[in-house]
């Protein structure tokens, strides 16, 4: 009698098939939401591809549009990185016509950072294709499931 194959979890079934060792048993919850996140992006990445753009670019057009008179200051806060490494990003944003800045009236050192109706439209686009994962996942879960999972996110983004 041949050995039963054994049974992956559900996180495994939905990588290919392909048997990841679980080591904790919060790996089924960490493979989910790698690969959940890979599902939730692949089409808004596959969308800014097109115009020359990524997923960081995506995480700039996203925090300036909801900072409403946000700063460089401000946007390296938010986004937990160096200049050094918005520089690049926010330079091609800059140069391509994403995004503009203007000075602060009230505080002249200040740059204040808005988007373009060209980086409004990209961030739209973008944010759509994940909106439109997220509402068909959360429909699909059931009732409670957003407020469970936003509680459960919140918790993580915490550390």
């Amino acid at each position: 009698m041949s050995p039963s194959p054994r049974k992956p979890s559900i996180a495994v079934s939905q990588v290919n098939d392909i048997d990841l060792k679980k080591l904790d048993p919060l790996d089924d919850a960490l493979a989910l939401m790698y690969f959940g996140w890979r599902g939730m992006t692949r089409a808004a990445d596959e969308y800014l591809a097109t115009v020359g753009l990524s997923r960081v670019h995506h995480r700039i057009l996203y925090a300036v549009l909801r900072g409403d008179g946000i700063t460089m200051s401000d946007l390296l806060a938010i986004l937990q990185i160096s200049k050094q490494a918005l520089h690049r990003p926010m330079k091609q944003l800059l140069d391509e016509g994403y995004v503009a800045v203007k000075r602060d009236p009230a505080r002249h050192r200040f740059k204040i950072l808005e988007l373009t109706p060209a980086g409004r439209a990209v961030e739209r686009i973008a944010s759509g294709h994940e909106r439109k994962i997220m509402a068909r996942a959360f429909k699909k879960a059931g009732a409670g499931s957003q407020a469970a999972w936003s509680a459960v996110m919140a918790e993580a983004a915490r550390d």
